[in-house]
């Protein structure tokens, strides 16, 4: 298929390699009035008056913005059943770690997780994947962490694989092993390092692993000992860190060489500014404290000390029940202290950047063409407007959805 967008705002996002940085994360690289051709899976030429062939869709842009697809580098999309009733329990005053301490949670929906067949899963996870499609997401990353036990963490990721290969888009899975502790279990940390550990890497050879480090959760030290197990067969591993509390994960995250710590909300300043100083990326997640509890990132302190920030939607069942980026996007420019154009170069080059997708994330010859085509003509309406869809065309490796 050939697809011509004709007389758009184009925020190419054209760059060097490797994530943008410090003043270079709002540089979208935009070229006003030109017109966009893509061949195939791929944008071949982006100047003014390209004239289509004969079977050429042209598709008008009227000045509006052409951007590249949103990445969502931080999801836990993947889940079954219903967590409503502890938001009750939340608007009563409940705190997310009171409702964790006594059982509810990430362990509510591991129970709900482990009744669920793999085939029920996949069918939920293939809903919402549709739902991000047509709200702008063209790749993501996707947890598993709601098995805790090696028979249905494995029952996840391959209903992740399952989910992927019929979404156009492309699906970047993470094992989220240390994702809770299971108290009905003995000696359960050692179980999933000596044991659960080994199996998703027989059977997911190199997948990164993921540990959420927190008070009731994985402390640091049991987070160090999975990570350090996990790099030695060759897993790449990132991080929940500092949602709540600032426990030492980060700057032993930054030692390991984790691809991401994730979260930040209760990060100090020396430990953002040793983030920022490092190659790890800071992945922060707006969504979750829009609905939690109104704490957010310092992400204005990464960016200047030349930190490597993403976005994300955090999209779970619990406490962060969207999969919407432009909610991400518009949260972020309000409370984390982007701009929108640094809001905009977070959720797609940099993104792309860390989950390894170095082929997208920017509109550029060659590159592969997920685009998407917004209602407006500033981009800055992106982060202005919240609420609603702004994408009025999505194309994914050339091909509108």
């Amino acid at each position: 298929m050939t697809l011509l967008f004709r007389d758009v705002r184009a925020l190419t996002l054209a760059g060097p390699a490797g994530p943008r940085r410090g003043a270079a994360l709002g540089d979208l690289g935009i070229r006003d009035r030109v017109d966009v051709l893509v061949e195939g899976e791929r944008v071949t030429r982006i100047e003014a008056g390209i004239r289509p062939s004969a079977d050429t869709r042209v598709i008008e842009g009227l000045g509006r913005v052409l951007m590249p697809g949103f990445v969502d580098s931080h999801t836990h999309a993947c889940w079954s059943g219903s967590r409503l009733d502890e938001w009750d329990q939340k608007r009563a005053g409940a705190t997310y770690l009171d409702i964790l301490r006594a059982g509810g949670g990430i362990m509510s929906t591991v129970r709900s997780v482990r009744i669920a067949s793999e085939s029920e899963l996949a069918a939920g996870l293939a809903g919402r994947l549709a739902v991000m499609a047509r709200e702008g997401t063209t790749s993501l990353e996707i947890k598993s962490g709601y098995g805790l036990s090696t028979e249905h963490e494995l029952k996840m990721l391959r209903a992740i694989s399952v989910a992927a290969r019929s979404w156009p888009g492309a699906v970047v899975p993470t094992a989220l092993l240390g994702h809770a502790i299971d108290a009905d279990v003995p000696n359960f940390v050692e179980r999933v390092i000596y044991d659960t550990l080994p199996e998703i890497g027989r059977v997911f050879p190199g997948i990164t692993l993921d540990a959420y480090c927190e008070k009731g959760a994985w402390s640091v030290d049991e987070t160090t000992r999975l990570f350090e197990q996990a790099l030695s067969l060759g897993h790449p591993v990132r991080v929940h860190a500092d949602q709540f509390t600032s426990l030492g994960m980060t700057p032993r995250a930054i030692a390991l060489g984790a691809r991401s710590v994730d979260h930040l909300e209760a990060t100090t300043s020396d430990d953002l500014v040793a983030l920022a100083e490092s190659a790890t990326f800071g992945v922060a997640l707006p969504i979750c404290g829009f609905h939690l509890d109104g704490r957010f990132a310092d992400a204005r302190r990464l960016i200047d000390r030349g930190g490597a920030l993403c976005i994300a939607t955090n999209c779970n069942p619990g406490s962060a029940p969207s999969s919407s980026m432009p909610l991400a996007i518009a949260i972020a420019v309000r409370h984390l202290g982007l701009s929108p154009a640094e809001a905009i170069g977070a959720s797609t080059i940099n993104p792309a950047t860390l989950l390894g997708l170095h082929d997208r994330g920017s509109i550029e010859p060659g590159k592969r063409a997920d685009l998407i085509l917004l209602r407006h003509r500033d981009e800055r309406a992106l982060a202005f407007e919240v609420g609603g869809n702004p994408v009025d065309v999505a194309v994914i490796g050339g091909r509108i959805v």
